[in-house]
């Protein structure tokens, strides 16, 4: 659980350096293009600083990737070799940074035709989408209690996000359907590389997948051809650290974690440290609503760890 409480704290600090600057209006294609190349960056050197990752473009072979694939695929306890684990990190991360950068353009967009909370809700509710997936294929079936404490996470989940004077009118639709699968698939890229490649990939895994959502959101920069202040750089660059580091330590807990148990902790848990980061760092008192959110987060968590 050591690495999905870091992940959850990576995860939390994003939405408080959000906060922090929400009082200025800022170029969000181009806060977003230096956060993802300053996580391409770190991981990059992440990548340089490990020469047992380093593979020879000889040994690489597509060949012998498919072969393996058919092999690997079909049984739960087999990993792919270093080459073929270089060749997945490649195309987990460009599906992964493609689905990244979706995400992130509905949830705007959502938060436009929706409002905050409702997309807010259907981000987080994403974690679905890679539950159902490895109960269904891998078989990680939570115990009765854990069941209990996922469902009342997921329950705070909603409880904490969804403003009911805000939403009265609003119904679900296509937005907000697109969001929830974007995020949900893009977080389920996560779970597909820690499954079959070798763990030591995983900074390969990480720069493609920044690297796919950089480049995605650096077209949108040069064609909106909005200004860029510095405000937008230094926010872009201190929202990259705790993006990819949180992604880094989600996946080493996915390792030790069942996927059903890991996602709603670090979904849920994230409400716990917001509100307390909330509280501590800028004074502010929680409303009646965080407070039951929060106390039945930590009762799941209870629950969920039995």
């Amino acid at each position: 659980m050591g690495y999905l409480f870091l992940a959850i704290v990576c995860s939390s600090s994003i939405a408080l350096i959000f906060k922090y600057s929400e009082g200025s209006k800022m170029n969000r294609y181009a806060v977003t293009s230096v956060n993802y190349f300053t996580a391409l960056f770190i991981s990059l050197l992440m990548i340089i600083a490990k020469p047992s990752t380093k593979i020879h473009i000889t040994d690489i072979s597509i060949k012998g990737f498919i072969l393996e694939c058919s092999k690997v695929l079909s049984q739960n306890h087999v990993y792919f070799s270093p080459e073929s684990s270089f060749i997945w990190a490649l195309v987990v991360g460009i599906i992964g940074g493609a689905f990244f950068f979706l995400s992130f353009i509905y949830y705007q967009k959502s938060v436009r035709e929706n409002g905050a909370s409702l997309s807010g809700t259907f981000g987080k509710l994403g974690i679905l989408v890679p539950m159902i997936f490895s109960i269904l294929f891998w078989k990680e079936i939570p115990k009765p209690f854990q069941w209990i404490g996922i469902l009342i996470a997921l329950f705070s989940i909603v409880f904490a996000n969804i403003s009911y004077d805000e939403n009265n009118n609003k119904s679900i639709n296509l937005t907000l359907i697109l969001l929830f699968l974007f995020g949900g698939m893009a977080e389920f890229q996560n779970k597909l590389f820690q499954k079959y490649a070798l763990l030591e990939y995983k900074d390969v895994f990480l720069f493609v997948t920044f690297t796919m959502a950089f480049l995605l959101s650096l077209y949108f920069v040069l064609k909106s051809k909005e200004k860029i202040l510095k405000r937008d750089l230094l926010t872009g660059f201190l929202v990259g650290i705790p993006n990819l580091f949180s992604s880094y330590f989600l996946i080493m807990a996915l390792n030790s974690v069942n996927t059903s148990i890991a996602l709603p902790v670090y979904s849920a848990g994230s409400i716990i440290f917001i509100s307390l980061g909330e509280v501590l760092l800028y004074k502010e008192k929680l409303s009646n609503k965080n407070k039951i959110a929060v106390g039945l987060v930590v009762f799941a968590l209870v629950l969920i760890n039995i």
